[in-house]
C-alpha cells in the first residue's frame, strides 16, 4: 500500500510503502517504520531506497530451490560451497538464494575462522508454522466433517 508524502521541494514526491500490520499501528497512533521508500522525480527517474526494503518470508519459501536449501541446512550447518554441490545451478545462483534467505532471517550466518556456515533460524520457522497453524485447524475441521459425511453415506448404503 502506498501513502504519498509531499516533500518540501516541489520536484520530488515521496511515497512510503507500508504493510497491513503497519497500517494498524498507524491507526493506533503508534510509530511504524515503512518497508521502503519511492522517490518520483519530475525528470522521470525513480529512486528506491533499498535500505529500508524487507523481503517477504513467504516469497522466499515459495521458491523450490530455497526450500531445498532450508531442508539441507536443517540437519547440519553447511558452507555455501557444500550447499552448491547439491544443485545443478552455479555457485553464484546458490549465493543469491542464501542472501534472500538471510534477508528474511530464515537462515543465520555463523563464522568459523575463514569459513561461513549457514544454519537454520528456528525462531523464524516457528513464526511461519504459527501462521500456518490457523489454516491447519480449518482444514482438519473440514476433513473431520468429510469423514462424518462419508461414514453416514456408508451406513446408509448398508
Amino acid at each position: 500500500m502506498l501513502y504519498e508524502y509531499k516533500s518540501i521541494t516541489s520536484t520530488v514526491n515521496q511515497y512510503y510503502i507500508f504493510s497491513s500490520q503497519s497500517l494498524l499501528n498507524l491507526k493506533n497512533n503508534c510509530f511504524t517504520k515503512p518497508f521502503g521508500c519511492l522517490y518520483l522525480q519530475l525528470n522521470g527517474f525513480v529512486i528506491i531506497n533499498i535500505n529500508t526494503m524487507r523481503r517477504d518470508v513467504f516469497q522466499a519459501i515459495a521458491d523450490p530451490t530455497r526450500r531445498a536449501i532450508i531442508l539441507l541446512i536443517a540437519f547440519q550447518a553447511m558452507t555455501p560451497t557444500a550447499i552448491a554441490e547439491h544443485f545443478d545451478s552455479t555457485r553464484q545462483a546458490v549465493s543469491k538464494h542464501l542472501r534472500i534467505l538471510t534477508e528474511c532471517q530464515l537462515v543465520k550466518l555463523e563464522y568459523s575462522g575463514r569459513e561461513i556456515y549457514y544454519t537454520i533460524n528456528a525462531t523464524k520457522m516457528k513464526e511461519i508454522d504459527k501462521w500456518l497453524a490457523q489454516f491447519r485447524k480449518i482444514w482438519e475441521g473440514r476433513f473431520n466433517e468429510l469423514d462424518k459425511v462419508l461414514a453416514t453415506i456408508k451406513t446408509n448404503k448398508k
